[in-house]
């Protein structure tokens, strides 16, 4: 089994950054892409970013040339925000795609969340003035 736990949430205001980490233990071999998703009460859960095992990132629009999606170690991942606005607030999640990959791409449909089985609990993001 994988686990995922989520930190570094908080409150920020417009234009700020923040960054949040990640950190998987358990059978963190299994794992074949590590996604980090956002829900809120304007919007569905959705996927924000996400990275395979060769570093490779995927992020979505929202947040592109915003947020940078990088593996510290083996075990821990970060999430670093920059020019944060108020349509980020949300409950921040850590995910853990583990098995088979989604076609040739290990990422591939990273906003699809059913396809992500180990969840963290997740970090409260509010960014207000």
């Amino acid at each position: 089994q994988v686990r995922v736990m989520e930190s570094g949430g908080g409150s920020v205001e417009p234009g700020e950054s923040l960054s949040l980490s990640c950190e998987v233990s358990g059978d963190i071999h299994t794992i074949t892409c590590m996604g980090w998703f956002r829900h809120s009460l304007k919007k569905n859960i959705e996927g924000v970013a996400a990275i395979d095992g060769d570093g490779n990132p995927n992020y979505a629009d929202s947040v592109k040339d915003r947020f940078t999606i990088l593996k510290d170690t083996k075990s821990r991942l970060n999430l670093q925000m920059t020019r944060l606005t108020p349509d980020d607030s949300a409950m921040y999640y850590c995910a853990a795609r583990v098995g088979s990959c989604i076609g040739g791409h290990c990422c591939a449909g990273f906003t699809m969340a059913d396809t992500f089985g180990a969840w963290g609990q997740g970090t409260q993001v509010v960014v207000s003035s």
